[in-house]
């Protein structure tokens, strides 16, 4: 009998993560599940690794980077042709409690409308501090803010069951009827704000998200992309893919949609000043991002020139 639930893990030139996570893995409880490893075109090994210390997991290897939104959809097209009712998405830098995927069938279980739902993500360092316990989203203004509980310790308030506007992407599940529905992943989006198109998408299609305080997962924030704190990466797609995800969920005449690609230009060079002193490739990504926004052009980053890289 095919397992109903499956994990899917993406990696990309992460190897000792990547492994980290597998391990993690190993010791989940729930009854029948099954492992995937996407690999996004490792070049360190993390292929013949997987296969050498996971001889359990399933290896599908894209031989490219395809992105967040790319690798994860060949996690999930692999999962769901064989027989996955509800796939798993967690990043390769994060590790799971043991019981996270058995608390994410009971909260399926609980709610039959959810297409969706959002583990509780708190950091790696220092473990006891919140990552993700649910966030909005504000398509009129193309803002978000920082996640509920960010940077806070538990506490009741974050223990309690509710419906966020969006799950992250670092550990959320979705089911088949939803993906059915709504579709994969956008690979335009390539990486960031991919997994709140998706949401948005669910959301409008008549599917719940929910939040699952008892899921629990650590995360070590960014870490394919250097860092939450040091990534022209994340400025780049964040900015280009807020702008496009807004306009695609909340079309506003002209005046106004210039006045929300301002703001969130604003906020992303703010971003770029404040997160460096070495400002310049930041400031620089920032913009790249904007231009390409608004010529339209989406997929993978071209290569940054070196006053942007």
């Amino acid at each position: 009998m095919a397992a109903t639930w499956w994990v899917i893990v993406l990696s990309w030139n992460g190897r000792e993560d990547t492994l980290a996570c597998l391990r993690s893995l190993r010791d989940l409880r729930g009854g029948d599940m099954t492992i995937v490893c996407v690999d996004n075109g490792s070049t360190d090994g993390t292929p013949e690794a997987v296969r050498e210390q996971h001889p359990e997991v399933h290896l599908v290897e894209n031989g490219r980077n395809l992105g967040f939104a790319g690798g994860n959809n060949a996690g999930l097209r692999h999962a769901f042709e064989r027989g996955a009712h509800w796939a798993v998405l967690v990043n390769n830098d994060a590790v799971l409690a043991p019981d996270a995927v058995e608390r994410l069938r009971a909260a399926a279980a609980r709610h039959p409308a959810a297409g969706m739902l959002a583990g509780k993500i708190f950091f790696d360092q220092p473990p006891d501090r919140i990552w993700f316990a649910g966030q909005r989203f504000w398509p009129a203004l193309g803002y978000s803010g920082r996640p509920r509980g960010y940077g806070r310790r538990d506490r009741p308030r974050y223990r309690r069951p509710y419906r966020p506007d969006r799950a992250a992407g670092a550990f959320m599940a979705v089911s088949r009827r939803t993906v059915d529905a709504v579709g994969l992943l956008d690979d335009d989006l390539f990486a960031y704000v991919e997994d709140v198109d998706w949401c948005c998408r669910a959301r409008a299609a008549g599917f719940e998200i929910w939040f699952v305080p008892d899921a629990l997962a650590w995360h070590r924030v960014s870490a394919s992309t250097g860092g939450e704190r040091a990534s022209t990466h994340a400025l780049y797609y964040g900015v280009r893919n807020r702008i496009a995800v807004s306009e695609r969920h909340l079309p506003l005449p002209r005046p106004l949609r210039a006045l929300r690609r301002w703001l969130i230009l604003a906020v992303f060079l703010f971003q770029a000043v404040a997160l460096s002193e070495r400002r310049r490739p930041f400031v620089a990504a920032v913009r790249d991002g904007y231009r390409d926004a608004l010529a339209g052009r989406f997929g993978e980053r071209p290569v940054p020139s070196s006053s942007s890289a």
